[in-house]
C-alpha cells in the first residue's frame, strides 16, 4: 500500500488525498495516516514546490567540485556554505573532489564573485573546479515499483 501511495504522490504531490484513496480503494483517513507514517519514518522528506531559478533571474546553474585541505574539515565548510544562499546542494563525495556543490548565479560576473569571493575564501578549501550546466535535460524521482 505504501509503495502505491508513494508512486501516486511522486507523480503529482498536489493530488488530493481523496483521489489517492479512490485509486487505492481505501478511506481518505487511511491515506492520511499512511502518509503521516511515511513522513515520520523519513520516507517522504518534502512536499514543496520547485521554483524555476530562471524566473528569479538566476540563469547560470553550476556544479563546483571542491577539494579540502583535510576531509575532516567537511562539516565546518558546510556550515560556511549554509550562509551562501545561492548554494542549493552540497554533497560529501568520493572521487576527485571532497565535495560537490550545486549553485545558481545570475550571470558569469556573480559566479566569479561566488567562486573567488566566497567559496575559495572558506578556510580549508584548497581548490575548486567549476562545471556550468548548459541545460537540465532530466529531473525525476527514483522509480517506485508497486509490484514488489
Amino acid at each position: 500500500m505504501d509503495k502505491k501511495i508513494l508512486s501516486i504522490l511522486s507523480k503529482n504531490a498536489r493530488i488530493p488525498f481523496k483521489d489517492v484513496a479512490a485509486e487505492c480503494n481505501v478511506s481518505r483517513a487511511a491515506i492520511h495516516q499512511r502518509v503521516q507514517h511515511l513522513i515520520d519514518a523519513d520516507v517522504i522528506t518534502g512536499s514543496g514546490f520547485d521554483v524555476n531559478p530562471k524566473s528569479l533571474g538566476y540563469s547560470t546553474c553550476t556544479y563546483v567540485g571542491i577539494n579540502l585541505e583535510k576531509g575532516s574539515m567537511y562539516k565546518d565548510v558546510v556550515e560556511c556554505l549554509k550562509h551562501i544562499p545561492e548554494v542549493v546542494e552540497c554533497h560529501f563525495t568520493t572521487g576527485p573532489y571532497t565535495m560537490l556543490v550545486k549553485l545558481y548565479a545570475r550571470d558569469n560576473e556573480q559566479l566569479m564573485e561566488l567562486l573567488n569571493g566566497k567559496l575559495q575564501s572558506i578556510h580549508g578549501v584548497v581548490a575548486t573546479e567549476t562545471l556550468i550546466s548548459l541545460e537540465q535535460s532530466l529531473k525525476r524521482e527514483i522509480p517506485i515499483n508497486v509490484e514488489e
